[in-house]
């Protein structure tokens, strides 16, 4: 990573408030948190000036700042242009552990454990929907389970619900809700290997075993878009994708297992912290020893998590396909509704990098980061392997999503990372309260999207403004060389919790 400042240079006035906050700008798209007290690195914030001063006017440079104390951290803690104040670690951060020295820390992967992004294309174009994209949504709607404890999409308890702490999305292709091709086209295939479901409390399971393809609340949605630009026509072929064409998005994790798995290792490694010798500013960033006995066991939970996400993406999938065929009266096949790619964006990885030492073998957590592996890198898949991993970004509700593939420069930046979607830049009771007298449903009828909710609270705190502007931090991370953009993808049908 290299780490040296730019000439100083026009800006100077502006600047000047950037300067107070001790942030030095290394080139366009990177600023520098110099170390200092306990820091072990350095932190980077890829910004421009604008998201600079959002991540300014809360506490995202504290938490990054925080993290690099951890122990065995390589190089630097990271924030992406979408990061934002979370638990411990801003979510959009990202920090690699030497596997020898290092530490993990389950606040630095987040309460949602495998938490990702699902996007299928189809032979669809819009003018295929015309006069149905209202039954599409309810049928959408009516298939998929949504909203704060929403349960009834398939429900596996005992012995079958640890096969799908084990198995991932291949747990799905027994009962038949995964194509083959889906499993070529998901990260680590739908699998992370080294589950351990004996792990995952009791308490975890039991809040998991009927919650498998639902969607959830919060900032989970389903979407139905429609690829309205084509930035890289080659990459776009490669991944199936034509202007024009239909699309659908799903953004949803693992659900009150994910969460109640997170909770239960906080809470056994935040106690043991002086015993370890570990003494961090933030004890949400509580962390156990590789080498440790409770390292091995949250890894072993942390894997059966997402394994469990990936699984419920896949149900869902194929609650998906149902509301198609049954609105179009076609099957799935004929719509050509395939997988294009599934990302994770809260998890940890044991991955192999060239750092300043030298090539490392680390543990990579990326909490609301999205890994983008370069053209020509074995982990992606074969289908796009000249292209590069596909890399989805959701933006808001209100205005689109995008499609972008990993570059080279995300390794040697970021650790293969990237950004995870727009980035909260409001809160959400304040986003409640903006909106209230406000029709939320009309207004997003009039830019032709059509929108199914569980929850008005829900539609409130997810409102355009709630997000910054995706568009945004696309072009930081394609300019930092984190990704490259081939397609912008606009919302026709949304479904929320």
């Amino acid at each position: 990573m290299r780490l040296s400042p730019r000439r100083p240079g026009a800006h100077t006035e502006r600047m000047s408030v950037i300067a107070a906050s001790g942030v030095v700008q290394l080139d366009e798209f990177r600023w520098m948190l110099p170390k200092e007290g306990g820091m072990r690195v350095p932190g980077i914030l890829f910004a421009d000036r604008a998201l600079l001063e959002q991540m300014l006017s809360d506490r995202t440079p504290d938490q990054v700042k925080n993290a690099a104390h951890l122990p065995g951290i390589l190089e630097a803690s990271i924030a992406m242009p979408d990061a934002h104040w979370g638990y411990g670690l801003p979510v959009g951060g990202v920090v690699a552990m030497d596997e020898r020295e290092g530490v993990v820390s389950p606040g630095a992967v987040g309460y949602d454990i495998g938490c990702g992004v699902r996007l299928l294309r189809s032979r669809l174009t819009h003018a295929d929907l015309e006069g149905k994209l209202d039954a599409l949504a309810d049928a959408l709607f009516r298939e998929v389970p949504c909203g704060v404890g929403s349960t009834g999409g398939v429900r596996a308890s005992g012995s079958e619900l640890d096969r799908v702490l084990r198995e991932g999305a291949k747990w799905a292709v027994s009962s038949g809700r995964c194509w083959p091709s889906d499993l070529e086209h998901c990260e680590e295939a739908g699998t992370l290997a080294d589950a351990d479901s004996g792990a995952v409390s009791p308490g975890a399971k039991l809040r998991g075993r009927d919650q498998l393809g639902t969607l959830g609340s919060g900032n989970h949605f389903l979407e139905v878009q429609e690829v309205e630009t084509i930035h890289d026509e080659d990459a776009a072929r490669a991944l199936g994708l034509e202007l024009g064409g239909l699309t659908v998005m799903i953004h949803c994790g693992s659900r009150g297992l994910g969460h109640q798995v997170c909770t239960d290792h906080v809470r056994d490694v935040s106690h043991k912290l002086a015993g370890w010798g570990i003494a961090l500013p933030d004890r949400q960033l509580a962390c156990a020893p590789l080498a440790s006995g409770e390292a091995q066991r949250y890894l072993g939970a942390m894997r059966a998590a997402a394994n469990y996400a990936w699984a419920n993406r896949q149900c869902i999938t194929d609650e998906v396909r149902r509301a198609f065929e049954s609105t179009l009266g076609q099957s799935a096949e004929r719509l050509g509704l395939s997988l294009v790619y599934d990302v994770a964006h809260n998890i940890a990885k044991f991955e192999t990098h060239e750092t300043s030492a030298g090539r490392v073998r680390c543990l990579v957590h990326r909490k609301g980061a999205t890994r983008s592996f370069p053209p020509g890198h074995r982990d992606v898949p074969a289908a796009y392997r000249a292209t590069g991993q596909p890399v989805l970004v959701p933006g808001d509700m209100g205005r689109c999503s995008y499609v972008l593939v990993g570059s080279q420069g995300a390794m040697t930046r970021a650790f293969g990372s990237t950004c995870h979607g727009a980035g909260r830049q409001m809160s959400r009771t304040r986003a409640v309260k903006e909106t209230r007298g406000r029709d939320l449903v009309a207004e997003l009828r009039g830019r032709g999207v059509i929108v199914r909710y569980e929850g008005r609270d829900t539609l409130r705190e997810e409102t355009s403004e709630a997000y910054k502007d995706v568009e945004q931090v696309v072009r930081v991370c394609e300019g930092a060389d984190l990704c490259r953009i081939v397609a912008r993808l606009k919302p026709l049908v949304v479904v929320k919790g």
